[in-house]
């Protein structure tokens, strides 16, 4: 006989037990990651529609959609961490919050098009104020941090309400606004923990979080450059269709480039940064540019596909350089988190040195398949010499080498 799960429909939203052994991701965790893949993609599609059109204030566009996205899921995924309790409730309110990211992925397009976009504006309301319902729970069922929930609750709305009042902001003032509101954004945590208590989120249920989001994005990146690729066999819209050697070297330095990142990511533990006092922020924070950066990369690749199919009205240089600013990006910032954890600026250095060799690709005169390749090559090289420097026999009294980079 099949046993079933019984779901309590109402339960105390005590907090959770911080050091709880075994703590992973929860079906209902993976089913929110997924739905936030769809917003993740469409904004991805339209970096790399404007990349390829030569449009490159599409860029703008692509970091207003990121940032809403990307705060939605860091906020719920820290409540979660710290107070999700699995009753009918916390599952309708996580419904709620989902829903409202599937309404900002549908508005996408209009903030690239126009830079404001009712839709996004009111999917971002649903999923903000979504979360205000879990804070006002948990303000209820946790009277020790009683004080730390209202302030995210208050916070959160407040802002909020700045969100809606934009939509009313003349043009010329929309960047202007959208950064403000940005900086407020931040802030609402910053506050809350500092002023109400901290929040007893489980480390390595966040390590596992973030990880977990790290290889959807990068799952992402593969579906993008793949429905290129299939589009170049289709023959787009010229109607004729097969692959040339042209695509070869662009394909295999793809592989190259997705494999490394993913190398890099998952080469160290992150708990420890989550456990410090000091690093948790720079763990939370910091990996906006480098999630953001991992979905550029896919749309720089399916751009780099249009370039190599013709099909691109920009040469070869721009989406080249595209690509090579996206991995520099998520080189540097990863590489950043691990060294304000160890407090050494050398564990750094490698890369940076990836990151300039990468930016030195766009201006060889490659074409666009050998440029990628060579990054992929370059990224091949920098994963070959963690390994080797990893692994090598320590001098007597010296442990082995540990590049953070």
């Amino acid at each position: 006989m099949v046993s079933t799960i019984r779901v309590p429909l109402r339960r105390t939203m005590t907090a959770r037990d911080p050091h709880e052994p075994g703590r992973v991701a929860t079906p209902l965790e993976l089913l929110f990651d997924l739905i936030f893949v769809v917003a993740i993609a469409s904004n991805a599609a339209q970096l790399h529609h404007g990349a390829a059109s030569g449009h490159w204030e599409t860029i703008v566009g692509y970091t207003m959609g990121w940032f809403a996205i990307w705060w939605a899921w860091v906020n719920y995924t820290w409540f979660a961490s710290a107070y999700d309790n699995q009753d009918l409730g916390f599952r309708l309110l996580s419904f709620v919050i989902m829903a409202g990211a599937l309404g900002l992925a549908a508005g996408v397009p209009q903030v690239f098009e126009h830079g404001q976009s009712v839709a996004v504006v009111g999917g971002y309301a649903v999923m903000r104020l979504g979360l205000v319902g879990l804070w006002l729970r948990a303000a209820a069922g946790d009277p020790g941090r009683r004080r730390t929930a209202l302030l995210y609750a208050a916070g959160v709305t407040f802002v909020q309400v700045l969100w809606i009042a934009r939509l009313w902001v003349p043009d010329n003032w929309l960047i202007l606004t959208f950064f403000a509101c940005v900086a407020l954004e931040l802030l609402v945590p910053a506050i809350a923990e500092t002023r109400g208590g901290r929040t007893p989120f489980h480390p390595g249920h966040l390590a596992d979080r973030y990880g977990a989001m790290t290889i959807i994005v990068l799952g992402e990146v593969i579906l993008s450059a793949v429905q290129a690729v299939q589009g170049a066999m289709a023959g787009g819209d010229g109607g004729e269709g097969g692959l040339t050697w042209s695509m070869a070297p662009l394909i295999v330095g793809g592989l190259l480039i997705v494999f490394a990142l993913w190398w890099f990511y998952f080469k160290a533990e992150h708990v420890e940064l989550i456990q410090g006092q000091r690093t948790v922020w720079v763990f939370g924070y910091g990996h906006l540019p480098v999630f953001a950066s991992v979905a550029a990369v896919g749309a720089g690749l399916a751009s780099a596909v249009d370039v190599v199919q013709g099909e691109a009205q920009v040469g070869v240089r721009p989406v080249a350089l595209l690509l090579a600013i996206a991995i520099a990006v998520y080189a540097v910032s990863l590489a950043g988190l691990h060294v304000v954890s160890d407090g050494d600026w050398r564990g750094g250095v490698p890369a940076v040195v990836v990151a300039v060799l990468l930016l030195s690709v766009p201006f060889a005169g490659w074409s666009m398949g050998v440029s990628v390749l060579a990054m992929g090559l370059i990224l091949a090289v920098a994963v070959a010499h963690h390994v080797w420097s990893t692994n090598r026999v320590a001098q007597p009294g010296q442990p082995a080498a540990q590049p953070a980079a």
